[in-house]
């Protein structure tokens, strides 16, 4: 049995421990802090473990809101951005520099250059309990997880029952005579149902679904075009001179419609490309699957009514039972207001319907629909403390190597 960890009496007024807390070992354990608030939020699974004040950035070095995790862990960290200053028990959140760390100065209001500091005490307890991977959600006001019951969301798959003898063909006899079959009517047990097995790799994974960017959409181009023969180099999502080149060979055997576009890259160019190659039209999102840091999987997915914004929501998984092929999911959605510039650029044209009204996590998950092969995939793969974002920006700056998916709403 986990001992408690306990808190200094003197310390209880701005830090509290609700729950015994976990070890390091924990699938469950999300990071809740609030910029309004000036707080923070432990939670295992759906239910509080800790909480304490902090101090996020001051006016001119805000701290970024969005969906991190801890990509790095020191006990003691000096900035190598502000003349060496102490960071203890510093927890990395983007590789730009921002963290969770000690500090001797959390007056409960924003006082650091952009980093989340908590007092030294709760620093060092928050690090022993937590492990790399800990997802950590940052908002302006506070923000809770709720639980979340919808199809879209993903399950282990649990196999079907075995066929009872009443669902079997009877063959005929030979000479095409119909056989008879007498049956003593005995009530037979029911069938034991397999439970789902549980993946070789236990890690949990990142699930990002967004829309499709200028990146996938080239990645595909060079696909095809490689398979059409065209040499287009490999599929690495730039439009270098081998890319370049293939374009211009496709379009001469297969001429295509000027259009007021006039990059290389062109909705026109990626359609007729597709239907050269014997494909269906472009999809619009992507789905993305990290698992350790590392890129484990991307598949095609579709979005509806792509002109309405989907919105960024935040989802783990707290337990996911392979006997019953069940998973509890809980969820929230994070304010994210996209400038005009950016909506051009993902072909949105409203926020409102999708977003500000209704019930904003059952809009955006019915909206989706991932083909069956990758949701089998995923099915296969998924584990407790496992997440899903969806978002309409795409991976966003600071997700690269050595990181989950990174989603910034507001930076």
């Amino acid at each position: 049995m986990l001992s408690r960890l306990v808190f200094g009496l003197g310390l209880l007024s701005a830090t509290a421990l609700v729950h015994p807390a976990l070890a390091a070992d924990s699938r469950t354990l999300q990071i809740f802090v609030s910029k309004d608030a000036q707080s923070l939020t432990l939670y295992d699974g759906s239910e509080i473990v800790a909480t304490s004040k902090v101090s996020t950035g001051k006016t001119g070095h805000t701290t970024p809101s969005g969906i991190f995790s801890v990509i790095e862990k020191q006990r003691y960290h000096e900035s190598n951005i502000y003349s060496a200053a102490p960071m203890p028990f510093m927890q990395r959140l983007t590789w730009s520099g921002i963290a969770l760390h000690e500090s001797n100065a959390v007056p409960r209001y924003p006082a650091s250059h952009g980093c989340v500091r908590m007092p030294a005490a709760f620093a060092k307890h928050l690090y022993k309990m937590t492990g790399m991977g800990v997802p950590v959600v940052i908002t302006d006001a506070e923000l809770a997880p709720e639980p979340i019951d919808h199809p879209t969301l993903f399950r282990p798959d649990a196999p079907a029952p075995p066929a009872l003898l009443s669902d079997a063909a009877l063959r005929p006899a030979i000479g095409q005579a119909l056989v008879q079959v007498a049956m003593n009517d005995v009530a037979l047990p029911s069938p034991q149902v397999p439970a789902a097995r549980a993946p070789a790799n236990d890690t949990p994974i990142r699930i990002l679904i967004t829309r499709r960017s200028m990146r996938e959409e080239i990645i595909d181009l060079q696909t095809y075009l490689n398979e059409l023969g065209f040499a287009a180099g490999e599929p690495d999502g730039l439009l270098g001179t081998a890319t370049l080149q293939a374009i211009s060979d496709f379009k001469l055997k297969y001429p295509i419609e000027p259009t007021a576009d006039k990059s290389p890259m062109s909705d026109t160019l990626l359609k007729a490309v597709y239907a050269a190659a014997g494909k269906k039209a472009p999809p619009n999102g992507v789905l993305m699957v990290r698992q350790g840091f590392q890129p484990v999987l991307e598949a095609p997915i579709s979005i509806e009514n792509p002109g309405l914004a989907l919105g960024t929501h935040y989802f783990f998984v707290h337990n996911v039972d392979f006997e019953t092929g069940s998973a509890d999911w809980m969820g929230a959605t994070l304010p994210n207001t996209l400038s005009r510039a950016t909506m051009t650029r993902l072909g949105i044209s409203s926020l409102e319907s999708s977003i500000i009204s209704g019930t904003p996590i059952a809009n955006a998950l019915s909206r989706i629909d991932v083909p069956e092969e990758t949701r089998r995939k995923i099915d296969a793969m998924l584990t407790t403390g496992s997440t899903l974002t969806i978002s309409d920006t795409g991976l966003g700056t600071e997700t690269g190597e050595g990181t989950d998916f990174i989603t910034l709403t507001k930076g």
